[in-house]
């Protein structure tokens, strides 16, 4: 049987498709302004990589924060039990994950999971931009810079600037401060990821007890996964495409959350 999953994001909109529990297709388009548009592009393009047609996926269940938007979904899944399935499911290096780090771009989640994988606990900051990729967008574009390339440009630091808030109006205006000063790139960027890393930690207060499982669009982003390696003192494990571990997590669901 054919199976997808589609993470209906603020900003992007993933679609994975499974085949016999195996994923055979998958797509990623940009939400904008129609949610149910992206999510019916990107299922079909998933299908098409696939090597098969819409109507022959049996099962679709929808995810995220557009997902009942969805009309064409047989379920739906809150976005927190969906990344503890796809987390659960992936695994990490050191065994079962137990915490979980979600950095999308207008939304950070941290998740404790049980042994099983069941959703023990979580934290989600969903009121501002505050620690999120969207965040480091508006920051990437005051240092001039693609986003893409922050991880890398960071990798370059001597010395993290001091970044005092992940309030992204206010941490904009401290980083334009800094520019004036003719602070180096590399040490604002450093000081961006930690930031966001300092935010994380607090969102994940005494859940962090555990190792972490990194994933959504934000942890392509290899300074924020350095910066959270020395500020948690923990493993941090980012799975391959980790955008996609929601939608896989809906996938794998055959019910209701």
């Amino acid at each position: 049987m054919i199976t997808a999953g589609i993470d209906v994001g603020s900003v992007a909109t993933k679609a994975v498709v499974l085949r016999r529990g195996e994923v055979v297709g998958r797509a990623l388009v940009r939400t904008g302004a129609a949610p149910q548009t992206a999510a019916n592009e990107a299922l079909d393009t998933a299908a098409k990589q696939a090597g098969a047609e819409k109507k022959q996926v049996k099962h679709i269940v929808a995810t995220g924060y557009g997902r009942r938007t969805v009309d064409f979904a047989h379920h739906t899944l809150t976005e927190i039990t969906a990344d503890a399935r796809g987390a659960h499911h992936i695994g990490c290096p050191w065994g079962t994950p137990r915490l979980i780090a979600d950095l999308g771009g207008q939304d950070t989640k941290v998740i404790l999971l049980d042994a099983d994988g069941s959703v023990r606990d979580f934290a989600m900051n969903d009121k501002c931009a505050a620690g999120t990729g969207r965040f480091l967008e508006v920051m990437a574009d005051v240092l001039g810079v693609r986003v893409g390339e922050l991880g890398e440009i960071s990798e370059r630091a001597q010395q993290p600037a001091a970044i005092n808030s992940t309030c992204t109006v206010f941490a904009e205006s401290e980083v334009i401060s800094l520019i004036a000063k003719g602070t180096a790139k590399e040490n604002i960027a450093a000081g961006l990821h930690a930031a966001i890393a300092s935010r994380i930690a607090q969102m994940a207060g005494p859940m962090a007890r555990h190792d972490l499982f990194f994933n959504g669009g934000g942890a392509l982003n290899t300074g924020v996964k350095a910066a959270l390696e020395r500020i948690l003192h923990r493993r941090v494990y980012v799975p391959p495409m980790p955008q996609y571990v929601v939608a896989l997590g809906a996938a794998l669901s055959q019910s209701d959350a």
